[in-house]
């Protein structure tokens, strides 16, 4: 496993106060616990504002363009120019949604897998004549070859998640990003379960517009996010909503014939939340620091090392694909059944194991701070609650001895 060295793992934990409990958190895919960074630059600037300076302008000014460097550098964008803070993923798709130029007859692909952030903003369309392409995506696989096999002449974009939120499947966005470049269309990318625990590069995979609330992998406070976007597809975009930060030169406030900012910035409209991007700032500073490969290694040899022991255990359907290049951080299993994978939540809650379940499934999403030793616990407490169900070949191996 290419895990992070012994130093730099205790240095990670070092961050994360809520270790000293007991509690073992593998639940970034729903919220991540705030580290210590981020506390600290909430409470800086937060005493600022009600002791200090007040009026913390120029500072946050500061803040907001080293926010934008640091986005730029996590995903590989040509420029922070392209990056515009959002407080969810639902605001930023919807950016895209509204202002593109839709006629009756034009088509968006989707899959029935997305997370419902990824399909409304879409299904939204349909009272302008837009047709939905909703594919069957079997445990959220969904390939340059599906893609290719359902594009049609009138298909204008093409959504997707970069990880699946439920099977925890990783799309070869590469593939399917050149191919939607190819045939003109649109390539739109829910990125909330991607960014910040693996390595995403808008360039490379040829993402035309990159959506990611912060809450989970980015380790951030929730109402934090952004939107990625090409030069290309922002001169494509009719904005459905104007506010006064939108144009070339807020500070010209008699000048009500300028231009819109030439940035992603004039998707922001008016006050920003900065505190939240103080807090944003100093999580993805903190990825930054221990690198996004580190971090994808660590989290691909922990995912792996999980899907090994969850292999061995007798009962366990495993829905996360095995290869690493098809996976990111979440590991999904189902216990026999929806009335059993609840019980199962139970039991690990009961230990300060910290899962989620969703749709009759049991998921599983650590990061890049957590132990070896921590999945093997989980693991020991999968395979205990396993082992006392009844049918199970641990259970009458016990009873035959």
């Amino acid at each position: 496993m290419n895990l992070l060295p012994a130093d730099a793992l205790a240095r990670a934990r070092g961050l994360f106060p809520f270790l000293a409990t007991g509690k073992v958190y593998f639940n970034h895919a729903a919220t991540s616990p705030l580290s210590t960074r981020v506390l600290d630059a909430l409470s800086r600037h937060l005493t600022d504002r009600a002791t200090g300076g007040i009026d913390t302008y120029w500072t946050d000014v500061r803040v907001v363009q080293a926010w934008r460097e640091a986005v730029q550098r996590l995903i590989n964008a040509e420029s922070p120019d392209r990056i515009s803070f959002q407080g969810n993923t639902s605001d930023a798709l919807n950016i895209i949604a509204t202002g593109l130029p839709w006629k009756s007859g034009d088509r968006v692909l989707l899959n029935d897998a997305e997370f419902p952030a990824n399909i409304y903003p879409y299904l939204n369309l349909k009272r302008f004549g837009v047709e939905i392409d909703l594919l069957p995506a079997d445990r959220g696989v969904f390939t340059p070859e599906t893609v290719a096999g359902a594009l049609t002449p009138r298909t204008r974009l093409v959504a997707l998640s970069a990880v699946q939120f439920l099977s925890g499947y990783r799309a070869d966005l590469k593939g399917i990003g050149e191919l939607c470049r190819r045939h003109g269309v649109v390539f739109a990318v829910d990125g909330i379960q991607a960014v910040g625990g693996v390595r995403i590069d808008v360039q490379a995979m040829r993402i035309d517009a990159l959506a990611a609330g912060a809450q989970k992998w980015q380790m951030s406070p929730q109402g934090t996010g952004f939107l990625y976007l090409t030069e290309e597809l922002q001169e494509r975009i009719h904005q459905a909503h104007l506010g006064w930060l939108s144009v070339h030169d807020p500070w010209e406030f008699r000048d009500l014939s300028q231009p819109l900012a030439s940035s992603a910035r004039r998707y922001e409209g008016g006050s920003l939340n900065m505190a939240g991007i103080h807090a944003t700032f100093a999580a993805i500073s903190t990825l930054l620091e221990f690198g996004p490969e580190a971090v994808e290694r660590h989290l691909l040899g922990i995912t792996g090392r999980m899907l090994e022991a969850f292999e061995a255990i007798d009962g366990i359907d495993i829905i996360t694909p095995r290869e690493e290049s098809r996976r990111a951080g979440i590991v999904t299993i189902s216990a026999g059944g929806r009335e059993a994978s609840g019980q199962l939540f139970d039991h690990l809650r009961q230990q300060s194991m910290i899962a989620a379940v969703r749709e009759g499934l049991v998921r599983f999403s650590p990061h890049f701070y957590n132990s070896v030793d921590e999945v093997d616990r989980v693991a020991g407490a999968v395979r205990l609650f396993m082992s006392r169900r009844p049918g199970t070949r641990t259970m009458a191996r016990d009873a035959s001895a």
